[in-house]
Order: C-alpha cells, then sequence, then structure tokens
C-alpha cells in the first residue's frame, strides 16, 4: 500500500510564498518521478511540474520563475515553492509519483489527496 500526502497549503496573501510537501509512504521499490497538479474552481486538474529520480525538473511554462519544485529522493518526498502568489494560482494541489512497488510490478502512479491553496487579501 502506497500513500502520498500532502502538506502546507492555507490561506495566502497576493505576493505571499507557499512550501507544499509531499511524502510517499509504504513500500516503494523505485521512484520514477513525483510531480505536481492542481485544479482550480470549475477547471480540469492541470499539470504544474514534475521531477525525475535523476533530479531532472519541468515546470509549466507560465509559471516558470516563481514555481520550483525539488525533491529529497533518500525520504521519498517533493517540494513545491511558490512564490509571488496571484489569485488565479487558489486551487487544489495534488501530489503524484510515478513509482513501482516490486522489482515485478511495473510502473504505476499515485495520487494524494489534495491540500488547497487560496491566495486572496
Amino acid at each position: 500500500q502506497v500513500q502520498l500526502v500532502e502538506s502546507g497549503g492555507g490561506l495566502v496573501q497576493p505576493g505571499g510564498s507557499l512550501r507544499l510537501s509531499c511524502v510517499a509512504r509504504g513500500s516503494i521499490f523505485k521512484l520514477y518521478a513525483m510531480g505536481w497538479y492542481r485544479q482550480a474552481p470549475g477547471k480540469q486538474r492541470e499539470w504544474v511540474a514534475s521531477i525525475s529520480s535523476d533530479g531532472g525538473t519541468r515546470v509549466t511554462e507560465s509559471l516558470r520563475g516563481r514555481f520550483t519544485i525539488s525533491t529529497d529522493n533518500a525520504k521519498n518526498t517533493v517540494a513545491l515553492q511558490i512564490d509571488n502568489l496571484k489569485p488565479e494560482d487558489t486551487a487544489v494541489y495534488y501530489c503524484n509519483g510515478g513509482l513501482a512497488t516490486t522489482v515485478v510490478s511495473g510502473y504505476q502512479t499515485y495520487w494524494g489527496q489534495g491540500t488547497q491553496v487560496t491566495v486572496s487579501s
């Protein structure tokens, strides 16, 4: 059983910063990549950023410069630093992990339960 648990969301004023964290818990043979998605009210879930096990990072183009993804592979964690928050960043942020639970299980995708980020004055 694998669980992805997010933390760090909350209410922030425009221009503020937040750091979201996600830890993958359970029986993990290999963690290939972790990332973040978000879903704003009335909109589809969208990809935000990803980081692979070799440290390679990708951030959706419109968010570069404000969103930074990092990881601690030894602890199976991924963090998302968000700076200069804007009201349009308001969304539920979901952690995503691509991993194998055993040597033969193959690649599987897991999701966290989501953490709410609200940007408002």
